[in-house]
């Protein structure tokens, strides 16, 4: 082909140079700190936020890098000890944008620490709009499915794991030819993150207050916004109701052999952990220095006296207050372990 100009993501062989402005022979920045949000809704500063503002304009992510194998320019610190990343929405997204980032040779991830965080569907049985839910699983929901109105009369729902022939079985059938829908995070690590946020006050505003409120028989749906432990389910679909409530909380239970409790639901966190565990594999990321953190913005079912369909379609309320959330527990800790560095680089906390 003669002088051929090879693409590998980042790197343009032929001319010298990277995206982002770093010449071929830069050493790669020693990233201290990953945030990972999924989506913007306009600029990264200055209008009405989406998940990644927040980052940008408190965490002084003011440097943009290009990012040809992503969706969204990356932001870096002055120090580039600190990224951001917008993924994309939808596991395709989470799982490619996460696959381009830890293979980019501008950025040594060997020691970073991965705050993925974002807004999602809080279950009412465990915690209300606004609450932020540090994960010790991830599951992910490849499933076999048949519609409701052709199953037997007795399913609680139409989905069942590969291999099951009923739904809920009591054990999670081997299916050797797909990788399990489990996902086990660093439950220590969790832990200390629960720890360093449990008591921090929460955005709270009268909205939302009045909206809880409604949801009579959920205590924990009705109180103010709280931490907690909570574990997060995966879907391509963004589905709702009181069916498919109960179909996620048993789903998560047995894929996590009872120990895990679902409490946040969607869209990327599966894809995520999936392109974590590859990139592990391939010495390029510590899957131990990974962290998942959910913040309700909407309730995964309607409130009594409403429907389904009402409760789907309706303004998420909490939006605002879940962003909020997520950026003051998510910075508490981010803030310790760049603090604490001289720690943080050789000894995971917790």
């Amino acid at each position: 082909m003669g002088r051929g100009w090879l693409w590998c993501g980042v790197i343009l062989v032929g001319c010298g140079l990277r995206a982002g402005g770093q010449s071929a022979g830069q050493k790669a920045w020693p990233i201290r700190a990953v945030i990972v949000t999924t989506f913007e809704i306009g600029a990264d500063t200055g209008d009405a936020p989406g998940e990644f503002q927040f980052w940008v304009e408190r965490e002084h992510l003011d440097e943009v890098v290009e990012f040809p194998g992503g969706v969204h320019a990356l932001r870096t610190n002055a120090a580039h000890t600190v990224l951001g990343m917008v993924s994309g929405t939808t596991l395709v997204n989470a799982t490619a944008s996460m696959m381009a980032l830890g293979l980019d040779p501008r950025f040594d991830l060997t020691r970073a620490y991965f705050l993925i965080n974002g807004i999602a569907g809080v279950d009412p049985h465990e915690a209300s709009i606004g609450s932020a839910a540090w994960a010790s699983y991830v599951v992910g929901d490849v499933a076999r499915m048949i519609d409701e109105r052709d199953a037997p009369a007795d399913w609680p729902y139409g989905l069942f794991p590969m291999r099951a022939t009923a739904p809920n079985p009591p054990t999670v059938p081997a299916a050797p030819w797909t990788r399990s829908n489990l996902y086990v995070l660093n439950a220590k690590l969790a832990a200390w993150a629960f720890s360093q946020t449990k008591d921090l006050r929460l955005m709270d505003d009268p909205a939302v207050a009045s909206y809880r409120a409604s949801f009579t028989g959920f205590p924990n749906a009705q109180r103010a916004p709280f931490v907690l432990l909570g574990d997060s389910f995966a879907s391509d679909y963004f589905w709702h109701g009181k069916v498919l409530t109960q179909f996620a909380e048993d789903w998560v239970s047995l894929y996590t052999e009872r120990k895990g409790k679902f409490a946040m639901t969607e869209m990327e966190d599966s894809g995520f952990m999936n392109a974590v565990e590859r990139l592990a594999g391939m010495g390029r990321v510590d899957a131990g220095r990974v962290m998942v953190l959910r913040t309700g913005s909407n309730y995964t079912m309607e409130r009594p006296g409403h429907t389904a369909v009402e409760s789907l379609t309706e303004p998420y309320i909490g939006m605002k207050a879940a962003l909020e959330s997520a950026w003051l527990c998510g910075s508490t800790v981010l803030h310790w372990i760049l603090g604490h560095w001289d720690v943080a680089a050789g000894t995971i906390p917790g």
